[in-house]
């Protein structure tokens, strides 16, 4: 009986063992297919967008991030210049791969003809992709300044850490009345040199949004244009145009960045980005909340998609046409899921120059040169404040509130002066407009640390505007 019995606890135990490993699998299943999708696009646009060198973006921007330092030693991932494509194991599994198509930057492929859309972009050239008529703010050559304070303020964002976590400035342009007075680039990158904007994105939606709303295409506060969500039965119909550039659409898209989120599950594994968004269930009342989420942005892309042709080639050509074009942004890759909506959320790459020329636009309330881009009222409009946070429509705002932003981020800059608003990505993408100063200053980087993120913006903008007044 004693022999039965310890078999059978023997027994019972290696079926909990396995039945746990099986639920463990199960859980960090998401996790882990998040890790090598992200490790697989970013890695091919640092190095087929932007001409970085894989390791090191590797060792910048993907194995700091969030617990991917602790499962490092089994990520493997296989850059191939010839196919131009990055493929990412962990452990042997999980396998991702990401493919380039010239204009149109890096995409997750999840089945076979996906690759259809980026051999498409690469045959298929945009008429006119490369013209830019927009103001000139800078010649070829890099402005250097003879500003000896604003000089120290360049070198103070440059300087770096001797330990991790490493603060990685990659560009800073100044534009002071429409001009570049003092930019500074870090080694392999100069001014023509495409980086990741990450959310900063988000105020480039808005701003194709903008674009819509002033041909009469659009209204921001009309009912979304999202075909899942008109039945009148159905509450979500009620969400506006407004309400998703404000953050307020009460959608259940939480966004913790932790892998195991909605919004991280959306960006990585689906090869829909905007369907799978429509289909999240109300959280709160549209309007009645604050709640950050790409899904948001992710749903403005597909809108802004359907209106200009609903094709990726329709967007390229509406964006450089109306928006990239007239601004004179040259250096600029927008890139798409497999069904051809742009990640109008985190994935637009363009160089600090060009980041500084978008910053113009709405320092210039929303003109480039003599020529209308924006609606009138549209920079108030996105500048102004949501609810009780220092977020407006697509745009940080300069407005200190109580409680912390997302990612325990503070709000706000409070050594700039109050009209500041800016558009804000992770790892410390920010484009600042101070339009007090008549004033842009553009900070791009890899950071994970304070003086990297909204901190060191906060302490840059403000060291350039106390140098600018010495001039």
């Amino acid at each position: 009986m004693r022999r039965k019995s310890i078999r059978r606890i023997a027994l019972a135990a290696g079926v909990t063992v396995i039945a746990l490993s099986a639920c463990f699998g199960f859980l960090l299943y998401q996790p882990l297919m998040v890790a090598s999708g992200y490790t697989s696009k970013e890695i091919c646009s640092g190095t087929f967008v932007s001409g970085l060198d894989p390791d090191q973006v590797y060792a910048d921007m993907v194995e700091p991030e969030g617990a991917i330092g602790y499962i490092s030693p089994l990520i493997r991932f296989d850059v191939n210049p010839e196919q131009r494509e990055v493929t990412t194991t962990i452990a042997g599994f999980y396998k991702t791969r990401a493919v380039y198509g010239e204009g149109m930057g890096c995409m997750l492929v999840h089945q076979p003809d996906d690759v259809n859309l980026v051999a498409a972009a690469d045959v298929d050239t945009v008429i006119g992709l490369s013209d830019s008529q927009g103001p000139e703010i800078a010649g070829n050559a890099m402005v250097e300044t003879k500003n000896e304070r604003l000089r120290a303020a360049l070198d103070r964002a440059f300087a770096e850490r001797e330990q991790p976590p490493y603060i990685r400035t990659q560009a800073v342009v100044v534009v002071k009345d429409g001009k570049i007075v003092a930019e500074r680039y870090a080694s392999g990158i100069g001014v023509d040199t495409p980086l990741l904007g990450w959310s900063a994105t988000k105020s480039v939606t808005n701003a194709l949004i903008g674009i819509l709303v002033r041909q009469g295409k659009l209204n921001v506060d009309q009912s979304a244009p999202i075909a899942a969500w008109q039945d009148e039965k159905d509450p979500r119909h009620l969400i506006t145009i407004n309400e998703l550039l404000r953050q307020t659409s009460g959608l259940a898209l939480k966004q913790t960045s932790s892998g195991f989120d909605p919004a991280s599950r959306m960006i990585f594994l689906e090869r829909d980005m905007a369907g799978f968004a429509e289909h999240a269930e109300l959280a709160a009342a549209p309007g009645s909340q604050w709640a950050y989420t790409d899904g948001n942005f992710i749903l403005l892309s597909r809108i802004i998609r359907d209106a200009v042709g609903g094709r990726a080639s329709d967007v390229r050509q509406f964006a450089q046409r109306e928006l990239f074009g007239p601004t004179g942004m040259e250096h600029v890759t927008l890139e798409f899921d497999a069904t051809g909506t742009p990640n109008g959320a985190m994935s637009m790459l363009a160089s600090a120059r060009d980041w500084a020329r978008f910053g113009q636009l709405y320092l210039n309330d929303g003109m480039a040169g003599t020529d209308r881009i924006l609606p009138e009222g549209w920079v108030e409009y996105s500048a102004s404040q949501t609810l009780d946070t220092g977020y407006g429509a697509g745009f940080w705002i300069n407005q200190a509130v109580s409680g912390n932003a997302p990612y325990g981020l503070p709000w706000g800059m409070p050594h700039v002066p109050q009209d500041a608003f800016f558009a804000m990505g992770n790892m410390g993408q920010h484009i600042v407009i101070v339009p007090s100063q008549h004033l842009v200053v553009v900070r791009l980087g890899m950071s994970h640390h304070p003086d990297g993120l909204i901190a060191g913006a906060d302490r840059l903008v403000a060291d350039v505007i106390e140098a600018l007044a010495d001039k």
